[in-house]
């Protein structure tokens, strides 16, 4: 089948304004968007710019906004879209070039959440050992691939580059809610502070965004929970 591709393009060297470039490609309905790109860079225009890791929606690297929504290029098929599929880069970070932003104010607010086991009891003779129910208790959060498509798809994040977003929260959620822990009110400060996750207006673009059918939404509305009543 032949597909129209759009992709929003932006040279910062030459171009004082994003613009589209529109070109051909002969797919089949099983492609991905991801093959689309590649086809268009290796036969048409080497000047296209994207990032691509893994290709099969582990890594996270190719989060884009396809035909209006945020997705994995690695994950979308030409089947599911049609003959004209439009390609922007994620929005509320800075666009470096073409379909390539600038993810460090992103995994600044990762960073800001100590994503990481908190815990200065003496060690134990073995491992930290916990319950199935108690690991399942965080388990959504560890299917967090650091995309950045929920936070980019946030309204808010849009209007409040330091807000921390989604992902950031759902990081802390991970933390939080896992018993071996003892950071929490580390990131409480974070978490509560003007630009943590009392900004979010629950709005259910980061669920339906999140390629990992994680429940961001509710994942958020626990920590609000911990915040607001400090108990598990």
């Amino acid at each position: 089948m032949q597909v129209t591709l759009k992709v929003l393009r932006f040279d910062p060297a030459k171009d004082k304004r994003p613009h589209w470039q529109t070109y051909q490609v002969e797919a089949e309905p099983w492609d991905r968007v991801l093959d689309l790109l590649h086809k268009v860079k290796a036969d048409q225009d080497g000047t296209l710019s994207f990032r691509r890791s893994c290709g099969h929606g582990i890594c996270g690297s190719d989060a884009m906004l396809i035909n209006g929504k945020n997705r994995l290029a690695c994950k979308t098929l030409v089947k599911d879209l049609g003959h004209t599929i439009t390609v922007e880069p994620i929005r509320g970070l800075p666009v470096e070039k073409d379909l390539i932003v600038d993810m460090e104010p992103f995994f600044a607010a990762y960073r800001a959440v100590k994503p990481y086991l908190i815990n200065d009891e003496p060690p134990p003779q073995r491992e930290r050992l916990q319950s199935p129910e108690e690991r399942e208790r965080f388990d959504h959060g560890t299917k967090c691939i650091l995309c950045a498509s929920c936070t980019t798809s946030c309204p808010v994040f849009w209007v409040n580059g330091a807000y921390l977003g989604p992902a950031a929260i759902v990081q802390a959620h991970r933390f939080i809610f896992d018993s071996r822990d003892r950071g929490k009110r580390e990131r409480f400060k974070a978490l509560g502070s003007g630009s943590g996750v009392w900004r979010c207006r629950t709005a259910y673009n980061c669920t339906e965004a999140c390629p990992r059918e994680i429940p961001v939404t509710q994942l958020i509305e626990e920590v609000k929970r911990a915040i607001l009543f400090d108990r598990f």
